[in-house]
């Protein structure tokens, strides 16, 4: 399945823009959700063929979206990468356990990233 559309969750406005530009540049297609609950939502409605999700948020983190969006019969074939500066080990872990299918530590390399989603495809 070829990666065209990707849901970028992340409560920066700067960190959104930064990977809307990316993307954008590389002919991916972006929808923006600025919290999970916004990017749970938004997985379930429009369907993204990727997701990349920042795990330090307000309300409900990236570990917690994830791990929802894995176990709903709706959104678990969906694969997510996520893009934190969480940097650990037993981070990287944690959020391969939620369903996490690769993980980046910000700052983003951006070849790095579109490595990830080319892979996914």
């Amino acid at each position: 399945m070829a990666i065209k559309r990707v849901l970028i969750v992340d409560d920066s406005p700067t960190e959104r823009a930064a990977f809307q530009e990316i993307l954008s540049d590389a002919g991916y297609e972006t929808i923006l959700a600025a919290s999970g609950e916004e990017g749970i939502a938004l997985a379930k409605s429009e369907k993204p063929d990727a997701i990349i999700m920042d795990i330090v948020m307000p309300g409900l983190n990236g570990f917690q979206a994830t791990r929802q969006l894995s176990r709903d019969e709706a959104t678990r074939a969906i694969p997510v990468i996520m893009c934190t500066t969480k940097g650990q080990e037993t981070d990287k872990i944690w959020g391969m356990r939620q369903g996490a299918i690769a993980y980046l530590v910000k700052p983003i390399d951006p070849a790095a990233l579109l490595d990830a989603l080319k892979q996914l495809g």
